[in-house]
């Protein structure tokens, strides 16, 4: 069995334990500040001494629902609240190489491949990103320079192009980075060294 997807359960659950602690703890200081108190005053309202307060706010220890309950009351906040920090829901994706979604978007012609290489969707933040590999080859037709909502960032990783945005026509290298609004009509205008590669980050409000 491949290694990678064995995990000990019990180092598992310590984990996850640890990152309540620390949830907690940051929680805690949050509201702590919000009302503008020390913890020598937090620890006079709770009767917890000032060493076991500093040792939650860092994650250093579990505290026990009767301490939650001393300090929910003192900072005027739910017991609940100190877990909003642990129950958030933080995404993430792994895409192996060569596994990325070839897809189509606006501006897609023959020749050049898109590769979407995640999607996280809607977050918090009200911000969507879509991350693509682009390639161009041989074959590919070249295409009018094209607009969408957003801004974009291109990652030059081989090959060379001449990259069309608004009325200036950047050269293109790789290691070379080109961050741009998206609005503004924009594309790869001549295709200098082929075949030609580069990441597309494009970020753009989902409200």
């Amino acid at each position: 069995m491949n290694s990678r997807l064995t995990q000990d359960p019990h180092k598992t659950g310590e984990i996850r334990e640890k990152v309540l602690e620390v949830a907690i703890g940051r929680q805690l200081r949050a509201f702590r500040r919000q009302k503008g108190m020390t913890g020598a005053d937090l620890a006079r309202l709770t009767g917890i001494s000032v060493g076991m307060l500093s040792k939650i706010e860092n994650g250093q220890t579990s505290p026990s629902l009767t301490t939650l309950q001393a300090l929910a009351e003192a900072l005027s906040v739910s017991l609940t609240s100190f877990f909003r920090g642990f129950e958030e829901h933080r995404p993430a994706v792994h895409t192996e190489a060569g596994e990325g979604v070839e897809t189509e978007r606006q501006g897609t012609r023959a020749g050049h491949q898109y590769n979407l290489l995640g999607h996280l969707g809607s977050n918090a933040g009200g911000v969507m990103v879509e991350p693509y590999l682009i390639t161009l080859t041989e074959e590919s037709d070249r295409f009018p320079a094209f607009q969408h909502d957003g801004i974009e960032l291109i990652f030059m990783l081989e090959g060379e192009v001449d990259y069309r945005h608004g009325h200036r026509v950047y050269p293109l290298k790789p290691g070379d980075t080109l961050f741009f609004d998206a609005d503004a009509p924009h594309g790869p205008e001549v295709l200098v060294s082929l075949p030609a590669r580069y990441l597309s980050i494009i970020s753009y409000s989902h409200e």
